[in-house]
């Protein structure tokens, strides 16, 4: 891919975006690729055409941060409606069961909830992207295939529901609006599905809007619109250099000018001591040098930027 003249070089950095319904997240990969002017474009974590909100793109080395920005912690906004099963799980599927929800109080629907805070064992909902012997699973339900996915661990930080919204319209059901904040790998369309199940009235998700992952919000984030008329005016991107991004993402280390030369050379730095997870490195100028991760004594680098 080559850049328009009077183009600015792609930064090494992140972009924020505030991804739109109806695009997937590769959609939006693909459109920062010719913003940027290069096909080193990739991002932290997919969200569903479905959903909008917070996307991190990494753009030219920023894209070897993304795989370890991709495990941090995620909030969303959601609602979800009780009285419905659907085929996805969300409300794009087509109904596959109803059911009455006036028995339900608002405590019923609260007490559910709590078993599905903490640690939990979750099943992903049959339409995602998990490959199943080398397919997607949305792929082989899509085929016609009947999917079952094993369960698997994930960490449900917060649950909050903020408002029970029984619809005048439709009777039968019942609206949620709620935030959860998670772990990766969580599908918040699988808790609107089992919240629904251990209520015995099906649930789906209806709207999802991510927040945050790990420091990053929707206040740093762009719309493509404005992406697209910044490039067009042919500004810099509003990029987050590799240097703040790793600042605000990880534990960060300072290294003397010795042990700069070291970890640009691969080689092992002493443990500082702040734990388990990728540590920042910087160098005595300040330059963001590499990525390490503690072992007993000493720090092995797992990605080195110099």
């Amino acid at each position: 891919m080559t850049r328009d003249e009077g183009r600015p070089a792609p930064p090494d950095g992140l972009v924020i975006v505030d991804k739109p319904a109806g695009w997937t997240s590769h959609d939006v990969v693909a459109r920062m690729r010719r913003l940027a002017g290069t096909r080193r474009v990739g991002h932290a974590g997919t969200l569903d055409p479905m959903a909008t909100g917070v996307l991190v793109l990494g753009i030219e080395k920023a894209t070897r941060l993304l795989g370890h920005l991709a495990l941090t912690r995620k909030v969303y906004d959601a609602t979800i409606r009780l009285g419905q099963t659907t085929v996805t799980d969300d409300a794009e599927g087509e109904v596959t069961a109803a059911a009455s929800t006036e028995r339900l109080a608002d405590a019923d629907v609260l007490a559910a909830v709590g078993p599905l805070t903490g640690e939990i064992m979750q099943v992903p909902s049959s339409v995602s992207a998990i490959k199943v012997n080398g397919v997607r699973s949305y792929a082989r339900v899509r085929s016609g295939d009947e999917v079952k996915l094993a369960a698997r661990p994930v960490t449900v930080y917060e649950f909050t529901v903020h408002q029970i919204r029984r619809a005048k319209a439709q009777t039968d059901v019942i609206d949620l609006d709620v935030t959860v904040a998670c772990s990766s790998g969580t599908y918040i369309r699988a808790l609107a599905r089992d919240l629904g199940a251990a209520l015995g009235v099906g649930g789906h998700l209806t709207a999802l809007r991510r927040t945050q992952v790990g420091p990053y919000g929707l206040a740093q984030a762009h719309t493509l619109d404005e992406l697209a008329e910044v490039a067009a005016q042919a500004q810099p991107l509003p990029v987050l250099s590799l240097a703040a991004a790793a600042a605000v993402a990880f534990p960060r280390y300072d290294v003397d000018g010795e042990q700069a030369k070291t970890i640009a050379h691969g080689g092992f730095l002493p443990s500082p001591g702040l734990g388990e997870g990728p540590i920042a490195v910087f160098g005595p100028d300040g330059a963001f040098l590499a990525l390490v991760e503690e072992r007993g004594e000493r720090a092995k680098p797992i990605a080195v930027f110099v």
